[in-house]
């Protein structure tokens, strides 16, 4: 088969799972990876099984796991055209808040994590001249009180232009997507109704992808309308 192939961590809930939808309905193949394998099972089933979407459970903070997914989707469906690094989690403002294990985390997956779905991508999207994106975040442009989640994100972004630059002349695409607030498993309470949702950052994915090759879209900020900041 020659249909791209799609690569999504943090794909069985939120942002990853509707890209992995829309990605579906552009006609990509998907490799799914995430902690949750259930999840990332039933997701699967609905996009067309094992041919069409592969569910590989995954650590982002574990290098031997990220080279492993990739390794796998390789010896599945041979080459690799897009890879989203979109696994990451939040926590309260305030640096007296939440417990530095939880921090520790936070930082592993949203940086660290970030970095090493990089590192294991990069061999397969040079080959096919693909295309590299990752789940940055309004935090990730401006301050935020007492926010190690937003210093998190600042890192994202730099890592995005870092990355840009070394694939440059390579044929490989860059994006940062930055949402504002998206209505996600996050909000234990549920997010302000205002909120965006999942698949208005999913369109905004595929837009990047599905520009020309000689088009790169190095970064999309969007935010819900309501949100004044």
């Amino acid at each position: 088969m020659s249909d791209p192939v799609f690569l999504i961590t943090g794909a069985s809930s939120g942002i990853g799972a509707a890209t992995a939808r829309h990605a579906a309905q552009a006609g990509y193949r998907l490799v799914l990876a995430a902690r949750s394998g259930e999840r990332l099972r039933e997701l699967a089933s609905e996009l067309g099984g094992e041919e069409r979407a592969l569910p590989i459970e995954c650590d982002v903070t574990d290098w031997d796991q990220q080279r492993s997914a990739v390794e796998v989707a390789l010896e599945r469906f041979g080459r690799l055209d897009v890879a989203f690094a979109n696994a990451g989690f939040g926590a309260r403002r305030g640096f007296l808040e939440e417990s530095p294990e939880q921090w520790r985390v936070m930082v592993l997956t949203n940086v660290y994590g970030a970095a090493l779905t990089i590192r294991a991508t990069m061999p397969a999207l040079k080959e096919s001249r693909g295309h590299l994106l990752l789940t940055g975040s309004v935090a990730g442009r401006r301050a935020l009180p007492g926010s190690l989640y937003s210093a998190t994100k600042w890192a994202v972004t730099g890592m995005g232009e870092s990355a840009r630059q070394e694939l440059n002349d390579t044929g490989v695409r860059v994006t940062v997507i930055e949402p504002g607030m998206v209505d996600t498993p996050w909000f234990s309470r549920g997010a302000p109704e205002w909120a965006l949702r999942p698949d208005d950052v999913a369109r905004a994915v595929m837009f990047a992808v599905s520009q020309p090759p000689h088009v790169d879209v190095n970064e999309i900020l969007v935010r819900p309308t309501s949100q004044s900041s």
